[in-house]
């Protein structure tokens, strides 16, 4: 029937994005041999599954890195996209995806996997012509795996529901926040969506397929249901009042977005590519993949299932990866300069010292908790225009909260900043992904004297200006530091001396009482 994985290294891409993260551990716990290919190994070094894979530094779209990663592999998951709404991702998914294949070929490599998304019919049946520009690129790039010579699996998937995904957190926040709505029409077109679970099933059962196999596979869960349908479903599941949804037909797809990107943490750029593909309908076609390499052990899970099972995962802070750990397209991801004589240019910083009356360990465990829910120990109105400021330009504000309440690793998503650096109980050095003229940094170090018992937090706020619109920035923002940033080392340091960081804000508590009180309701 199929040809089992041998010694030879299964490759996998994207390692930090949400399905790549996933996928890692579920191959290596079939005893597989795992390489992945990373832009920056320090992404991924705190991963659990560090240790137990060959790492391979380097950029997708270069020959040379890529003979490296796909050198001797007898699998290779391309799990890169381009989400975005600029007119060059298509040019860049075709690109990227076109250089892959060719070295893959070079590397007569055994096989390429490849996760896209369900293509939609026309009224007459056949495969649509007028796809969004999202759906166009994933269709386009699953053809290119396809023409290669070497053999692919192209798995094809609508919704995934999973603690974290993209597709959950937008019908997530929807729900919860909204008890009535006045929706878009595309709330009434059917989806078939799937769970996380078994998208990973599925993904790492592909080396079992025979080697002549080269065609796409339609993959879904058991319920096909249109969104109003999963948002009322959802609602239940969650233990919600009943939602009230009012279907109209004026809501575009660019307005759509900029009510998604108000009313969820999704930013409107990456909820626009969402938004435009929910208007087809998008349903399995076929189940062949159940022929040729069988089903999830357990079964494929229902929606109700997917969801309690998700909502469970963030109940118990067990979110392993997260929509928001892949980059944001554009992004800036220049490292820090560590010479305060930088010859970049001007670096502008912002640096204050308090001694702290409390023990290394309790102040660290307030600066790893800061953000999210708890909120960044400082001014709240100036923070949350800043914030509504950079979503109303497309950035990603504040509402993409955290992986963990409690607990960071180099890369994670924290707000609108991006762990750069953790070196725990030392330092925690946040990068901005906000919309900025310039390049910035918020730093947090712990010193302390040897024979000294106490602890001294030095934060630095850092700018990079860029050109005289960035000089402005930087010196219209100034008077406001001291609100700003005297008044978050001062909470800081307020908490630890208490003893403890502060407590979640009121929207996470009252969904953890409500799970509680589903969960109390469940066993008896």
């Amino acid at each position: 029937m199929a040809a089992a994985m041998n010694d030879a290294p299964a490759l996998v891409t994207g390692v930090t994005g949400y399905v790549g993260g996933r996928l890692v551990p579920e191959i290596l716990q079939r005893g597989h041999r795992v390489r992945v290919l990373t832009r920056s190994v320090d992404r991924i070094r705190e991963r659990t599954w560090f240790a137990d894979v060959e790492a391979v530094e380097g950029d997708a779209g270069d020959p040379d890195v890529l003979s490296r990663a796909l050198d001797g592999v007898s699998v290779a998951y391309y799990l890169i996209h381009a989400m975005g709404t600029s007119a060059k991702f298509e040019e860049r998914d075709r690109g990227t995806a076109t250089e892959f294949a060719r070295a893959a070929e070079r590397a007569r490599a055994g096989r390429i996997v490849y996760l896209g998304g369900i293509t939609p019919l026309d009224e007459n049946g056949r495969p649509a012509t007028d796809l969004s520009p999202h759906l166009r690129s994933r269709e386009e790039v699953g053809r290119i795996f396809l023409d290669s010579s070497v053999p692919a699996a192209v798995m094809q998937a609508a919704v995934i529901i999973g603690s974290g995904s993209v597709s959950f957190e937008m019908l997530r926040y929807l729900t919860e926040r909204l008890p009535a709505m006045v929706a878009p029409s595309w709330v009434r077109t059917r989806i078939q969506p799937i769970a996380i679970r078994d998208v990973l099933w599925y993904l790492a059962e592909t080396p079992r397929l025979a080697p002549d196999v080269n065609r796409t596979f339609d993959i879904g869960g058991t319920d096909v249901l249109t969104y109003e349908q999963m948002m009322k479903r959802f609602a239940a599941v969650a233990g919600l009042p009943r939602r009230v949804i009012v279907p109209v037909p004026v809501l575009t797809p660019r307005l759509s977005s900029h009510w998604v990107g108000l009313v969820t943490p999704v930013p409107s750029g990456i909820a626009k590519p969402l938004v435009e593909s929910l208007r087809y309908e998008v349903v399995c076609r076929e189940n062949d993949v159940a022929d040729l390499i069988g089903e999830p052990p357990a079964g494929r899970l229902g929606f109700d299932e997917s969801v309690s099972l998700a909502l469970q995962r963030i109940r118990e802070a067990n979110v392993t990866t997260r929509w928001s750990s892949a980059s944001v397209p554009g992004a800036p991801s220049d490292p820090l300069p560590t010479d305060p004589d930088w010859a970049g240019g001007s670096l502008y910083v912002d640096e204050r010292r308090r001694r702290v009356h409390a023990s290394r360990d309790t102040l660290w465990s307030v600066i790893e908790g800061i953000g999210g829910e708890r909120g960044w120990y400082s001014v709240n109105m100036p923070w949350r225009i800043r914030g509504l400021m950079d979503r109303a330009v497309g950035g990603v504000g504040l509402r993409r909260g955290r992986r963990d309440p409690n607990r960071l690793q180099v890369g994670d998503a924290l707000d609108w900043w991006r762990v750069e650096a953790r070196e725990p109980g030392r330092l925690l050095r946040l990068r901005a992904e906000m919309r900025l003229p310039g390049l910035a940094w918020l730093e947090f170090r712990l010193e302390e004297d040897e024979g000294d018992d106490e602890v001294t937090l030095v934060q630095r706020a850092l700018f990079h200006p860029r050109g005289l619109l960035g000089q402005a920035y930087w010196w219209g923002i100034m008077p406001f530091h001291g609100q700003v940033f005297g008044t978050m080392i001062a909470n800081i340091v307020q908490a630890a001396e208490r003893g403890r960081p502060r407590p979640l804000r009121k929207h996470e508590q009252w969904r953890r009482e409500v799970a509680a009180r589903r969960d109390e309701g469940d066993h008896r």
